[in-house]
């Protein structure tokens, strides 16, 4: 089969490979889709380290062409959204089957942009945050294909007041069309929250941005850290202090999730694939690349040159080496 590989001089390049097996309690996919996300950009910068040359790629759809071992047979041919840990930008990827979901009725191309980005989004809100009817929650990275989720799930969840932060006033136009209240820019924050206070705060920022989220905080509110996007800074929160306002500091991790409790995971990922099916959500699909495209699209991503989602098309377009 065709695969795009990471090699150790950090250039994709095309190449061919034996095509993977499924192991127990795994499917193959004949990948249509691949989605590109944040993730990609830190492996190749070397913050996930992993043995190269390297077949990326975390989201996939397709069909399934094979099972494993303890896996039904009739899954054979069904259309999928899959999560991976890599192997996606080939023509043939296995991944556990619990997290090949059956894609239905959403089309193969929209499944792509599914990837780890709406369950992460639908786990924050209602697993992580518990978001309840009229509170007020703060998105930081609301631009992003979490934060525009996260906006979308906590309106349905009831939420009162949505507030997004931002990098810049493209990002805040783009953001807006999400179902957010208000979207700020972060330069400017916090001073530009003012003496608001906030029910839930979602942070995948990290640094001086946690410690700000903390202080904006509501009496019983919730912070929730789900990542290190702009600092690896460490955040030194007084758990008493915590107390006395009954705040909370929460972690979640969806790639931990899914090695240690993976039907968790697929359990949120299915529900926020049937809100997909009926229209109660969206995915902003704004860029579709062909592989040999694939260092531009990780150097528009690094960059923040693109918005919504970015997909890679594989059926029939694995070709020459780039």
């Amino acid at each position: 089969m065709r695969a795009i590989i990471l090699d150790s001089d950090d250039h994709y390049r095309i190449t061919e490979l034996d095509e993977p097996v499924p192991g127990p309690g795994e499917v193959a996919i004949r990948t249509a889709y691949a989605g590109i996300q944040w993730g990609d950009t830190m492996v190749r910068d070397g913050h996930f380290p992993v043995p190269r040359p390297f077949v990326p790629g975390f989201e996939a759809s397709g069909h399934v062409i094979a099972v494993g071992e303890g896996v039904d047979e009739g899954r054979v041919g069904e259309p999928v959204a899959a999560l991976t840990t890599a192997g996606a930008y080939a023509e043939v990827v296995t991944v556990p089957a619990v997290l090949a979901l059956p894609a239905g009725s959403v089309p193969l191309r929209t499944a792509a942009g599914f990837g780890w980005s709406t369950p992460t989004a639908y786990d924050l809100v209602h697993h992580a945050a518990r978001v309840r009817a009229g509170e007020s929650v703060l998105i930081h990275a609301a631009a992003g294909g979490v934060g525009t989720l996260a906006a979308q799930f906590a309106k349905l969840a009831g939420a009162g007041r949505i507030v997004g932060v931002v990098g810049s006033p493209r990002r805040a136009d783009y953001a807006a069309r999400f179902g957010f209240d208000q979207v700020l820019l972060r330069d400017d924050f916090p001073a530009n929250i003012g003496d608001e206070r906030f029910d839930v705060v979602l942070d995948p920022v990290g640094g001086r941005t946690r410690q700000a989220g903390l202080q904006a905080l509501a009496p019983h509110g919730r912070l929730v850290a789900y990542g290190n996007i702009g600092s690896h800074e460490p955040v030194l929160a007084d758990t008493n202090d915590l107390l006395m306002a009954g705040k909370s500091l929460v972690t979640h991790n969806s790639n931990l999730l899914s090695r240690t409790h993976p039907d968790r995971l697929a359990d949120s990922a299915r529900q926020a694939l049937e809100l997909l099916a009926r229209g109660r959500i969206r995915i902003d699909i704004t860029a579709e690349y062909d592989p040999q495209e694939l260092g531009v699209a990780m150097q528009r991503l690094r960059e923040s040159a693109t918005n919504g989602k970015s997909i890679l098309r594989i059926t029939d377009r694995l070709g020459t080496s780039s």
